[in-house]
């Protein structure tokens, strides 16, 4: 349920489960954990996560997020190991992000969104707790009001005011999405070796 495809050194992982709206198993958080430690192991310089139908992803499989799926540790090291990725990364969202899956998106150097784009995080609903680094994110971000506004007030976000917030960086027409997600790494794609994380290191540090 998660496709890898590379096109010019350009490396894309496509949630691809979009009959039940990309929503995670703990088998497809595995399959992004280990692709994005490949990707780190071969040294990629962009990485484009995306997904498959109209939805990015509806956070947990609600059934398995009952079974314990929404307390494992398995979100945190996801986000954690896309956050440790030396190269550009990049959320292309071509749909809704909901839930937990807002830590890898969250975790991304950048994150553009197709018009009609919803981000909400529905925990207190739910009776669930966010991930620790997903809130950290989200409050860097957006500021700590508006986090209690998503986290605590359900806020569900429209592309305009997520863009507004900082939480995302661009709307771009459907068409143009992953295009435009290319074009946002070609720069990192034709840097010599190390020259990206160099200065990815220095944003972080500054």
């Amino acid at each position: 349920m998660i496709r890898i495809a590379e096109t010019e050194g350009l490396r894309t992982l496509t949630l691809d489960r979009p009959d039940k709206a990309n929503a995670l198993t703990k088998a497809m958080l595995l399959e992004i954990e280990a692709a994005v430690a490949q990707a780190a192991a071969d040294g990629v310089r962009a990485l484009v996560l995306t997904g498959t139908g109209r939805v990015f992803s509806a956070g947990a499989d609600l059934d398995e997020a009952r079974a314990g799926l929404a307390v494992d540790p398995v979100w945190e090291r996801v986000s954690a190991a896309v956050a440790a990725l030396p190269c550009l990364t990049v959320a292309a969202l071509n749909g809704t992000l909901a839930g937990g899956a807002m830590g890898m998106a969250l975790a991304c150097d950048l994150r553009i969104a197709v018009p009609g784009t919803k981000l909400f995080y529905p925990v207190m609903k739910l009776g669930f707790r966010p991930q620790p680094s997903d809130v950290r994110r989200l409050k860097a971000l957006a500021g700590p009001a508006r986090a209690k506004m998503i986290l605590m007030g359900g806020v569900k976000a429209s592309a305009e005011e997520a863009l507004a917030w900082g939480l995302l960086d661009r709307i771009v027409p459907p068409e143009a999405l992953l295009a435009e997600a290319a074009a946002l790494a070609a720069d990192a794609l034709g840097a010599k070796d190390g020259h990206g994380a160099a200065i990815k290191a220095m944003i972080a540090e500054a």
